[in-house]
């Protein structure tokens, strides 16, 4: 039964675990806790990394190092952690631009509110991915 999946709750854990330091690391950062950091995008560690490492780990302790599933996890993985380097991180760059642009090109009048505004922490830095990968492979070396 899936619930009884050991791979797919070893992988939930890591991006737990992910999830609730980057309350932790945001809390050191700015003396203030902020709850939504729970389910942002952004931040450290990447729990798209600990996510997919984690689950890329316990298919490779349960299935075998050298079988077609952890190949698939694998790829599937290194995709994420690609994604959630590269592509989202300059995606919210360019947020980040805009979002000073825009009022700077209408002199400063209120054409965007602060609901308009785009999302500017999406992606990771790749310290990020990486401690967010070593975070997901250590939760699934400790709970497969």
């Amino acid at each position: 039964m899936f619930f009884d999946n050991k791979i797919f709750w070893v992988s939930l854990a890591g991006w737990t675990v992910a999830q609730l330091l980057k309350v932790f690391f945001d809390l050191l950062t700015h003396r203030k806790l902020n709850l939504s950091r729970l389910v942002g995008a952004g931040g450290m560690p990447s729990s798209h990394a600990a996510f997919v490492s984690a689950l890329t780990t316990a298919v490779g302790i349960v299935e075998g190092w050298d079988s077609t599933a952890f190949a698939i996890a694998l790829v599937l993985a290194l995709i994420v952690m690609y994604d959630a380097a590269g592509v989202r991180r300059a995606v919210g760059k360019q947020a980040r631009i805009l979002n000073t642009l825009i009022p700077r090109l209408y002199h400063g009048s209120n054409l965007v509110n602060e609901k308009e505004k785009l999302k500017e922490l999406l992606g990771h830095s790749p310290f990020e991915v990486f401690s967010g990968a070593v975070l997901g492979g250590l939760i699934a070396y400790l709970l497969t």
